[in-house]
């Protein structure tokens, strides 16, 4: 999977010292991959937003980064 570099998101912010560097969201202690890791799990952006402090707002930003930059990965070939 294509890494991606979230110093180009603007919902996302990692600050040393701050969950040992993680990307967060701005102004959060959230881990952005706990956002990744509930959509797995089968939870909806709207149950995030409820369980966790981070807005709809926040996690669109985010998933559409992810999206925009997945789409814009090289693809890799055997």
């Amino acid at each position: 999977m294509a890494q991606l570099d979230w110093t180009q998101c603007p919902a996302a912010e990692s600050v040393p010292g701050r969950v040992s560097g993680a990307w967060v969201f701005k102004g959060t202690r959230m881990p952005v991959q706990t956002v990744f890791l509930n959509l797995e799990a089968g939870m909806s952006p709207e149950e995030i937003t409820r369980e966790f402090d981070v807005s709809l707002d926040q996690i669109q930003a985010v998933l559409h980064f992810a999206s925009q930059s997945l789409e814009k990965a090289p693809l890799l070939t055997p």
